[in-house]
């Protein structure tokens, strides 16, 4: 990480060069294992990494139908609209689920968890986000990111013992790095673990926002900086924490648009003894451990969306056959139609896109950071278009609530309380934007190594001269294979029936992607990491071809399965994959044809105050309630009015 001299530093700041270094340094660098997804960015499109689709083995399918068989009778029990209605899960509900053993639906069997694989555990959480979305939201914070996942993975020994069966019975955890003044820079973490003298115990200092599970939480997982102590350069460092720990206390029980059973706050820190036992991994580990547990707790969300998307897809169904408009059901007007199937289409996709991501995930064999990713971004992006169209079709019964629906006589169908509780994925783990950016930055890795300085900012004529003698020998081998491909063989992907010529569309397009990010990259050079929007549309048509892909390797599964699901399958993938590949014709021509630099322009005017004059008119009855970020420590204690056990 850069320290110098830099006055934004100096006054507390940190500087943008070093928050990318800290940023950089938290990146896992190294490929040791194939990935189908960095290919599509490298033109390398290779469906033998993902076809045969992998498939859960005989034993886990076994301990995963008959535990999800139990928890849907469960689960009919219970009811959503009492969730939403009282802003809270009932303590009910939380104990028989904890009797199911759901909190440790991923924990190995020797830690007291049921052991399930990646698959069964998205595929519960899809059940339990049919009933109301805040119970996948707040089992996935507890077993995706919270205590469970990084103690499995970088846990001690001892550490698993004491914790893990802990948090299998039912004790909730949480993962706490969002600061009020941080979301996604790390390098300006504020919150401290200073160590003792004694080294066997760190004091925590600070104040977390958004901790989902925080305000019920037994456990936490804490993010907070040590500082250069003895011969340890100290650094971001993660801690299992008490939750009871004297000190800690919750400040806010925050409320939101959606999710309104969510147990989500603000968290502060006072001098907070935390034995060093506590410590997961080394210090200065921090980021590369939680970056680690996302790769994989990213794939809660796209299993979520799966889920509304089924859901999406039934109520349109049967409404549009329901709702008689001009002597016709609305459904067979085209202009419902047309939504009708793209809600059909993409519901079929988002199953496909989180059953391959887990699967793949699950078998360890394939490197799926940037797999997960893409199924996080792709997924949340799509299955809210999905909830906002299945309220169009509603219409104004759409907009209305299931309560007052039921009130007048009506079924109670909560279309708009779907759309609101959708909206969140598009910022949780990494908000989209932030998805595309760090997306981008694994698919251009390669062509930045090629680079070298001619990608720095900072190197001199010289260096970039050297540099680019370099990069023409490694493009000189790279870029004549991008012009010939499958997908120009007529008689390729022959396996994959009438499914073949959009894996040839996807093949070739993989070649066409790779040739723009070079273009970019000999366009821009240094210049391109400030190109977001350009390589946004890059990632972006890269999500859309690993779900092509995706659907067509599932389509394909379930035709060996069962032929005549698979006829369905090979339906609903062939037309997603026409809808997608208009989408996919979309971003090419926006790479080169849009309005970004008018767009630069004009938004540098607006924050320079240079239209103030056109906000004349209206009133902003926020003014004066209160800073845009609050100070950590100014809001009232909540801990005892929130706190409830599970177990």
């Amino acid at each position: 990480m850069s320290t110098g001299t830099d006055r934004t530093q100096e006054s507390g700041e940190v500087s943008e060069r070093a928050a990318r270094a800290v940023a950089e340094a938290a990146r896992e660098t190294e490929w040791t294992r194939p990935s189908f997804a960095k290919g599509l960015y490298l033109g390398h499109f290779d469906p033998d990494l993902i076809h045969p689709h992998p498939v859960p083995t005989p034993e886990q399918q076994a301990a995963g139908e008959t535990f999800l068989a139990r928890l849907e009778e469960f689960a009919r029990t219970m009811d959503g609209r009492l969730i939403e209605r009282e802003s809270r899960i009932p303590d009910e509900y939380l104990q028989g689920l904890a009797e199911l053993g759901t909190f440790g639906m991923k924990t190995p069997v020797e830690y007291g968890g049921l052991g399930l694989s990646l698959t069964y555990y998205g595929r519960a959480l899809m059940l339990l986000s049919s009933v109301h979305p805040s119970l996948g939201a707040m089992l996935s914070a507890h077993q995706s990111v919270g205590v469970p996942e990084p103690v499995k993975v970088f846990g001690t020994e001892d550490q698993k013992r004491r914790y893990l069966p802990r948090c299998a019975a039912g004790a909730v955890t949480a993962f706490l790095l969002t600061e009020p003044g941080v979301g996604s820079d790390p390098a300006r973490l504020s919150s401290t673990a200073e160590p003792d003298e004694d080294g066997e115990t760190y004091v925590l200092n600070g104040s977390k926002l958004w901790t989902t599970n925080g305000v019920v939480a037994e456990l936490v997982v804490v993010m907070a900086k040590v500082p250069p102590h003895g011969e340890s350069a100290g650094g971001i460092t993660a801690f299992v924490v008490e939750a009871d720990s004297p000190g800690i206390t919750v400040e806010h029980r925050n409320a939101f648009s959606g999710l309104h059973g969510l147990e989500n706050g603000v968290t502060r820190f006072h001098n907070v003894r935390v034995p060093a036992a506590n410590r997961l991994g080394k210090e200065g580990q921090g980021l590369k451990i939680a970056l680690n547990t996302l790769n994989t707790g990213r794939l809660a969300i796209p299993a979520i969306c799966a889920g509304s998307g089924k859901w999406s897809l039934k109520i349109a169904r049967e409404w549009s056959m329901a709702r008689v408009q001009w002597g016709r059901p609305i459904g067979r007007h085209e202009a419902v139609g047309k939504k009708i199937a793209f809600i059909a289409a993409t519901a079929f996709a988002l199953e496909a896109v989180f059953e391959l991501s887990a699967a793949l995930a699950e078998s360890g064999l394939k490197d799926v950071r940037i797999e997960a990713a893409l199924a996080k971004l792709w997924s949340s992006e799509m299955a809210w278009k999905v909830a906002d169209d299945l309220v169009q079709i509603r219409g104004g019964r759409g907009f209305e609530t299931a309560d007052s629906l039921e009130a007048r006589g009506e079924r109670a169908v909560a279309a708009e309380q779907q759309l609101r509780d959708m909206r969140i994925n598009r910022i949780f783990e990494g908000s989209s934007e932030i998805m595309r950016l760090l997306i981008a930055r694994e698919a251009v890795d390669t062509h930045l190594a090629a680079a070298g300085d001619l990608a720095s900012a900072d190197a001199d004529l010289s260096a970039k001269a050297r540099a680019a003698l370099g990069a023409s020998g490694f493009y000189a081998g790279w870029l004549p294979k991008l012009l010939a491909g499958q997908g120009l063989n007529p008689r390729s992907y022959a396996e994959f029936g009438p499914l073949a010529t959009h894996l040839r569309f996807a093949e070739r397009s993989s070649r066409k992607l790779a040739r723009n990010t070079f273009a970019g990259m000999a366009r821009w050079q240094a210049g391109l990491e400030h190109r977001q929007a350009f390589l946004g549309r890059i990632v972006d048509i890269g999500a859309e071809l690993f779900a092509m892909a995706a659907c067509c390797s599932r389509a394909e599964l379930l035709r060996r399965q069962d032929p005549a699901a698979g006829r369905s399958a090979r339906e609903l993938a062939d037309a997603f994959c026409q809808q997608s590949r208009e989408r996919v014709r979309q971003l090419f021509d926006d790479l080169w044809r849009n309005t970004d630099a008018t767009d630069q322009r004009l938004a540098g005017k607006v924050l320079d105050g240079e239209y103030t004059w056109l906000e004349a008119g209206i009133i902003d009855i926020s003014e004066g309630t209160g800073p845009w970020i609050a100070e950590p420590g100014t809001g009232p204690s909540t801990r005892e009015n929130q706190r409830r056990r599970y177990r």
